[in-house]
């Protein structure tokens, strides 16, 4: 490819789209996070694993760009989310990055630890975490409670951003039983908010809420004073909203899950499907606890 080519957003292969006035809008940074949760401005997230649709997306509104683990099943064609390597999630953060810096791009960019990257030490996490803000994270995320509190902390320490993930936690569905909604029983809601606390208290600056019933995760989000939670499947009350980016355009060859719309319908593009779910999010029509949460 000559560089002419490649110097333009605009080549023979497609064309990254423009962000609306850049110029005039400013990069998403944690702080700035922070600030729209503190006057009460949702939050959104959406997955992204390659250049242009993380670019769409940052053009849609989007304001977090998660990287996620997800990719081995979405992308990989795996059983789950456990056969992803570092090296991969790296790839994929560098192709991300890229995008989103040729569309000059504000989002915010969130990179998974993978399972086994950051389970042995807090010095096996730290590497892991530097090869993802190496490549293009402006943060990490890793999931679990208990033990990551004292991981979260040190990475923190560090200079690394960190968020959470407690509830339906991918990398241990094992353990968990399967694909199931945590934190419906009185000892495991206490459990979950003994946690997040914790985490809160380590320096988890977000925190991940993946299948916990909207009364809980309405709770946690008041309790958590400088924690944003960014709920899925945890009901309309949390700080902010993630979805998978193949479930929120439709593309999804199993049966969809209950906490997923799908913004593709009535939209004439996926620019325009992001941009109502933004839009669902903001407004506080979407998720629907009636229909999409427990």
């Amino acid at each position: 490819m000559s560089a002419s080519v490649e110097s333009t957003n605009a080549t023979p292969y497609g064309t990254l789209p423009p962000t609306a006035a850049a110029s005039a809008r400013k990069p998403i940074s944690l702080p700035r996070l922070l600030e729209m949760h503190a006057r009460g401005e949702k939050l959104t997230m959406l997955t992204a694993y390659d250049a242009t649709f993380a670019a769409v997306a940052d053009a849609a509104g989007v304001e977090c760009i998660l990287v996620g683990d997800s990719l081995g099943m979405v992308c990989q064609g795996l059983s789950s989310t456990m056969g992803v390597t570092l090296q991969t999630m790296c790839y994929h953060i560098e192709s991300v990055a890229r995008g989103l810096r040729r569309a000059q791009a504000t989002a915010w960019l969130i990179g998974d630890l993978p399972y086994g990257s950051y389970h042995e030490s807090r010095e096996q996490a730290l590497r892991s975490a530097a090869a993802l803000m190496q490549a293009g994270s402006h943060m990490v995320k890793l999931e679990g409670g208990g033990w990551t509190a004292d991981t979260v902390r040190f990475l923190v320490e560090r200079g690394i951003p960190v968020c959470a993930h407690l509830g339906l936690t991918p990398q241990t569905v094992h353990a968990l039983g399967g694909y199931r909604v945590q934190g419906k029983t009185q000892e495991s809601a206490a459990l979950m908010k003994r946690q997040a606390h914790e985490l809160q208290d380590a320096g988890a600056a977000l925190l991940v809420l993946e299948m916990v019933p909207a009364a809980l995760a309405a709770e946690l989000t008041q309790e958590l004073t400088h924690c944003a939670t960014i709920g899925i499947g945890a009901g309309k009350d949390t700080a902010g909203q993630v979805l998978v980016l193949h479930d929120m355009l439709g593309i999804n060859l199993g049966k969809m899950p209950k906490f997923v719309r799908n913004f593709m319908t009535g939209a004439p593009g996926v620019k325009e499907a992001m941009q109502a779910y933004v839009a669902a999010v903001k407004n506080g029509s979407f998720p629907d606890n009636a229909q999409h949460a427990w």
